[in-house]
């Protein structure tokens, strides 16, 4: 077979695109790392002009670079696995010997080496933002073209903050008097206050400080420059979690001036839909309603059975309007972020709760979509309107579901028959569909933290699971493909809701984990969701479900927003958008505005400025998702590692939810909490971390510890403010199933290594005291 000659250096699109042989393995992953913004397969074909039976040949060999863990394919672009995105936030931490900036990734994946070095470059034309420490960035990154140099090179698109060099802290007093700051982040180092570094601030108080010039010996020493709040105060925790991940939580003054100054919605051209018997199905201590349903039996005689469903969501594009202040408000948030304790909204309250939010018997503008399904859960047909509607009333989820099950109270025995049983009834219908879709189906409750007034913790529970949920979700799910559809018949950029299949690499890896429980997973034909629930239905009520289920899950991809498709995977759809709840997420705002612009609904659709920047979009309301879960769970981890405080010493039962090098993560299911026990405390033998198998194994005895073992733990150490525990294990190690072929490697590794590092250095074993 002829090749093409390699070539020294930079390896550009021009140079490929006169070559008509077939390129070498080396020229393709060439190819690929240094041209990240064209690297689809159809990109790669027409970069060595290969045509017919040769784009053949590309196909198998770029499926065999995969297969190999080369290659890893992401919204439709091949990439170096672990490989940054080509448009990605980052925030910019100093200058290297030469004076130029350095980044690191604002958002760290699991994939992605948290040390990874970006240098960030000047632009060509000399215009774009000036950037400097301190600063987070949204930029177009490119492979380093230096092996002694920066992984990445970037230049920046858009400055996003710009951030100051300080750290948070909460003022304590010594017993000798002295002042220092107890950390909130377990990385963090304490520092010494001086008192004439004290500014406001005082003891118990949560402060921002500037760390001071370092001395030779001690503690760092640290200067107040800004006082947030006292720890002893309502909703101090949360608080933590806001400052330390920079998430916006007071509006300017000119946001609040537009949110107040907005006027209820007139009907301009809109359909009059007041006297459809709309309800909205929330949480009960739900503030904001920006979605209500309807449904009723289809009375066309050529549809028997079927149903037309109706789904009217708040209109938000009404009231924020593109390059307004709150449009630019809402877009660097993101997203509303949800703490045990507070909301901090994307929209202000006179927009999300008051003009926007679907109240009972009051009226507001929505988007409505109604869809027609066929008896077997097949969706006929769908239409979208700009309407104005009055929601008849506002239901909890329980109360309707205690209405549908024979227990009504007076809100809901009026609308039973007429509104409730009919919902249900389109329920049954829609189910099916499902079930033919088949998504991905994982059993992993979700606990819920309730709160006294003081704000500290009451007890956890586990919300139970009603058909009222499910009923909401599938209707949402249904309105937000019918949005994806409409807009790519009408070829309307947008912003896609997309998840892509597990990576191959995870893909080898859960399978040499499931050959350990004697399960397996196909190779060969493209994977589907109803795979996994195969296996996941073969071990419902097993001993080992809840480790399935949570390596299943530990497999999957990351959901995100791209304005390239590639579908959604744990769904099993083909298009997906987010349409539902445009006051809590700009992603769905975008949508509203791109249907609003395809079907000539108003003039306040989506403008051609905003559609050339929805790559640059999607990227930063992606890492603002990713912001607010980290958020939500570090607040969740203080407020139970609170709440545990006074139990230090006591014994619990627990179950390992993590497996490590350095160790294993527990958690306790009764609180949700989550600790570490380090590998060193867990017995005299040399345990090996055996990662396909999500085990740590005692060298000497053949025992260890698994993902998913239940175990009892004695709790040692707690940091509250960090959210960090420390357990110790008194369960005794468990005999192991038969050693998977990657433990038997890891074995040899190990003593292959061991000739050349010392017994405790290496990193695939250490040793137990």
């Amino acid at each position: 077979m002829k090749t093409s000659r390699a070539k020294g250096g930079k390896a550009s699109a021009e140079e490929h695109e006169a070559n008509a042989f077939r390129p070498t393995r080396d020229q393709v992953l060439t190819f690929v790392a240094e041209n990240p913004d064209r690297a689809s397969k159809r990109d790669i074909a027409k970069a060595f002009n290969l045509r017919g039976d040769d784009r053949i040949w590309l196909k198998d060999l770029l499926r065999e670079l995969q297969d190999e863990g080369l290659l890893e394919k992401r919204a439709k672009r091949l990439h170096k696995p672990g490989a940054l995105p080509h448009v990605t936030v980052l925030d910019i931490y100093g200058r290297d010997p030469d004076g130029g900036l350095l980044a690191r990734p604002a958002e760290a994946r699991v994939e992605v080496d948290s040390d990874v070095v970006v240098a960030i470059r000047a632009s060509k034309l000399g215009k774009g933002p000036t950037a400097g420490i301190g600063d987070r960035v949204l930029a177009r990154v490119f492979p380093g073209e230096d092996a002694d140099g920066p992984d990445y090179t970037a230049r920046v698109m858009k400055l996003i903050d710009k951030r100051r060099d300080t750290v948070l802290g909460v003022i304590r007093r010594l017993a000798d008097g002295t002042l220092r700051t107890e950390a909130v982040d377990r990385r963090q180092p304490e520092m010494l206050v001086d008192a004439e570094f004290l500014g406001d601030g005082k003891v118990g108080d949560l402060v921002e400080l500037e760390p001071l010039r370092p001395t030779r010996y001690g503690l760092p020493r640290g200067k107040v420059v800004a006082v947030i709040g006292s720890l002893t105060s309502e909703k101090a925790v949360s608080m933590i979690a806001i400052h330390a991940h920079e998430i916006p939580h007071v509006f300017p003054r000119d946001v609040l001036g537009e949110a107040e100054a907005a006027q209820p919605a007139a009907m301009d051209g809109r359909e009059d839909w007041r006297k459809v018997p709309l309800v909205t199905i929330d949480p009960a201590d739900a503030k904001d309603h920006d979605d209500a349903v309807f449904a009723e039996p289809d009375s066309d005689e050529a549809n028997p059975g079927g149903v037309i469903v109706t789904v009217a969501i708040a209109d938000v594009a009404a009231y924020v309007r593109p390059g307004s202040a709150l449009d630019r408000e809402a877009v660097k948030r993101g997203n509303s972020v949800y703490f045990p304790d507070r909301v901090v909204p994307m929209l202000p309250e006179r927009i999300s709760n008051d003009l926007c939010s679907l109240r009972e018997g009051e009226d507001r503008p929505a988007l409505a979509v109604r869809m027609t399904f066929a008896s077997d859960g097949r969706k006929l047909r769908h239409s979208f309107h700009r309407i104005m509607m009055r929601s008849v009333a506002k239901l909890a989820y329980p109360q309707a579901q205690a209405a549908v099950d024979g227990a009504p109270d007076d809100k809901t025995a009026p609308l039973l028959d007429g509104v409730l049983k009919p919902l249900w009834d389109a329920y049954a219908v829609l189910s099916r569909g499902r079930d033919q879709r088949a998504p991905l189906e994982l059993d992993l409750p979700e606990r819920k933290i309730l709160l006294k007034p003081d704000g500290t913790v009451d007890r956890v529970t586990v919300p139970e699971r009603l058909a009222a949920h499910r009923l909401i979700e599938e209707f949402m799910i249904q309105a937000n493909v019918a949005a994806a559809e409409t807009l790519e018949a009408k070829k309307q950029a947008l912003v896609y809701r997309i998840h892509d299949a597990p990576s191959l690499a995870k893909q080898e890896s859960l399978r040499e984990f499931l050959q350990t429980v004697g399960l397996s997973l196909a190779r060969g034909a493209q994977l589907r969701p109803s795979q996994f629930n195969a296996i996941l239905q073969r071990a419902r009520g097993e001993e080992n479900e809840t480790l399935i289920n949570e390596v299943v899950l530990r497999s999957q991809s990351q959901a995100e927003y791209s304005p390239g498709n590639i579908g959604h995977f744990g769904l099993n759809l083909r298009r997906y958008a987010h349409f539902t709840s445009p006051i809590r997420r700009y992603a769905d705002l975008i949508v509203h505005r791109a249907l609003i612009a395809a079907l000539g609904l108003g003039r306040d659709g989506l403008t051609p400025g905003e559609e050339a920047r929805l790559e640059d979009t999607a990227a930063l309301i992606s890492a603002a998702e990713r912001r607010a879960m980290a958020a939500e769970r570090d607040t969740v981890d203080r407020l139970i590692a609170e709440h545990l405080a006074a139990r230090k010493g006591e014994t619990f039962e627990a179950r390992i939810g993590g497996v490590t090098k350095a160790g294993l993560f527990v958690r306790l299911p009764q609180f949700g909490a989550d600790g570490f026990v380090p590998v060193s405390t867990l017995g005299n033998d040399y345990y090996i971390y055996d990662e396909a198998a999500h085990s740590l194994v005692g060298e000497r005895q053949g025992k260890g510890f698994r993902l998913g073992d239940p175990v009892e733990v004695k709790l040692v150490e707690i940091a509250p403010l960090a959210g960090a525990i420390r357990f110790e294990m008194l369960s005794e190690p468990r005999p192991l199933p038969t050693a998977t072929r990657s433990f038997h490697k890891a074995k040899g590794q190990t003593r292959r290594l061991q000739s050349k590092a010392p017994r405790r250095g290496h990193s695939g074993r250490a040793r137990s005291k």
